[in-house]
């Protein structure tokens, strides 16, 4: 049985028989994890073995640990910082900076996947233009060219961790204030002064192997009257076409409010996969996920199946007690702290269970 194309969330701490029952439906790809699903590192580990044991291939599991107010995994891991943090220190001193946040992807990649997470809804490649409260310190810098800079130093860490990431918010979600979580963005930009600036990240990250993308649930109405995840230009002519991204392309969560352009749920899982979405996600909402999962039509191309095969974790990593003996991570985790320290900042937690753009995916 192949991955199917839709990505869904479990209740708790630990499966139970709905989640098993609605794991093993052919059109079922992946889960998303939440701090619902967490309570400590043992039971976390056991969870993910159980659910990659359900299927071959295996499920792939996500979760959204960017740091910050943005990470599921708390007690038991490394409390990682904003992305802002990174992009000031940048400001003095561009090596250490990008030295940290390596570091950062680093010890993000290698945390989880000790746990048995496979991939990290990671970086965020939006710029911080001071507008968009939901972004905010989520993203790097201002500058298209820092964020790409930066991006690239963490993406290189979660490579070395046996991890890949997914940029997000495609093609640029920092520009607009609304949250599409509970509205729909409009970003009345030119498609010209979107290239010359947000893209720009996004083009060097996917020059550099990204091996996931996450549209953003924004309209820009210059570009396309549809929000950039159920827009065939922005998918196909953009990323795929002038950029050459070969990657999964995740939605976001089809249950925020800025997916409610495109219909009901069903209509919305068919409509972003059809404009060129690989996998969707269907967050905090059984009725609903069940209602995708009867009523959606989707042929197994065979590039799609391809791709999603890339994104699982590196086989074999090593658990906790190995990393602790291992130089790299422990040099990496003592950078990361001392970040922490020196800044004197107190990096608050997104309790919520969003998923996507929230604190998201």
């Amino acid at each position: 049985m192949s991955l199917g194309p839709v990505m869904v969330d479990v209740s708790g701490l630990a499966l139970t028989d709905e989640d098993r029952q609605r794991l093993r439906h052919p059109l079922v790809g992946g889960v998303i994890l939440f701090a619902r699903n967490y309570r400590s590192p043992d039971q976390l580990i056991a969870l993910t073995v159980e659910i990659h044991a359900l299927r071959s291939p295996a499920l792939l599991i996500a979760a959204d640990q960017e740091g910050g107010r943005v990470q599921r995994f708390r007690e038991g891991f490394t409390l990682l910082p904003p992305m802002r943090a990174l992009g000031q220190i940048w400001q003095r001193n561009p090596t250490q900076a990008r030295h940290l946040a390596q570091d950062c992807g680093y010890v993000l990649g290698a945390e989880l996947r000790a746990h048995g997470v496979d991939l990290s809804f990671a970086p965020v490649l939006d710029l911080d233009y001071g507008a968009s409260a939901v972004i905010g310190d989520r993203a790097f810098h201002a500058q298209p060219e820092v964020v790409a800079d930066l991006a690239h130093a963490l993406l290189t860490g979660l490579k070395a961790a046996g991890m890949g990431g997914v940029g997000k918010h495609f093609p640029g979600h920092g520009y607009v204030r609304a949250d599409s979580h509970l509205a729909v963005p409009v970003d009345s930009r030119s498609l010209r002064e979107i290239e010359e600036a947000d893209l720009i990240p996004f083009a060097r990250l996917v020059a550099d192997g990204m091996p996931g993308m996450m549209p953003a649930h924004v309209i820009y109405p210059a570009v396309d009257s549809l929000p950039a995840g159920f827009s065939a230009y922005w998918l196909q002519d953009i990323l795929r076409q002038r950029l050459g991204f070969d990657g999964v392309i995740f939605s976001d969560d089809l249950s925020m409010e800025g997916a409610g352009v495109a219909g009901n749920m069903i209509q919305r899982a068919q409509a972003a996969l059809d404009a060129g979405c690989d996998m969707v996600l269907v967050c905090n909402n059984p009725l609903a996920a069940d209602e995708v999962l009867r009523g959606l039509t989707w042929q197994k191309p065979a590039l799609t199946i391809a791709r999603m095969a890339r994104l699982h974790g590196q086989p074999h990593p090593p658990g906790m007690t190995a990393l602790r003996e291992q130089a790299r991570y422990v040099a990496a985790v003592h950078a990361v702290a001392a970040l922490g320290h020196d800044s004197g900042e107190l990096w608050a937690e997104d309790a919520s269970n969003r998923c996507g753009l929230s604190g998201t995916q």
